[in-house]
């Protein structure tokens, strides 16, 4: 294996484990895969998650919008909304349950923690 590698961060995140090893693994279709590592990802997005709302138990999560703009929500304080634009980010709590709703098309880095974390499902009925 060479000792630099070229990556294709649009189809592909980077995994850093306890002992500051970094992997990549191309992106799959429907929810995250969860690891023992810190995620390190750079998304286009142009909907909203399929889902009400995460957490992440084992860390603090951050979010930094490149291009696009973004609105999150947490539950601790629901009133307390962040619209973020290009070059702001945020740091999602420990265990904080949270809404990223997605604007306009945004191009967005997360550093999530894992592998535990949990996602509320769509409401069915509306």
């Amino acid at each position: 294996m060479a000792r630099i590698e070229a990556i294709d961060i649009a189809n592909h995140c980077f995994d850093i484990s306890a002992d500051w090893q970094i992997s990549s693994r191309q992106y799959q279709p429907g929810p995250p895969e969860r690891r023992a590592a810190m995620t390190l990802g750079i998304v286009t997005m142009e909907d909203n998650a399929p889902h009400n709302g995460e957490m992440h138990p084992d860390g603090d999560e951050l979010l930094f919008v490149i291009s696009g703009r973004v609105r999150v929500t947490g539950d601790s304080d629901p009133g307390q909304v962040l619209e973020l634009g290009p070059g702001q980010g945020c740091i999602v709590r420990q265990g904080e349950w949270h809404q990223v709703d997605i604007l306009e098309k945004t191009q967005l880095l997360h550093l999530t923690p894992g592998p535990n974390g949990d996602h509320r499902p769509l409401d069915d009925t509306a």
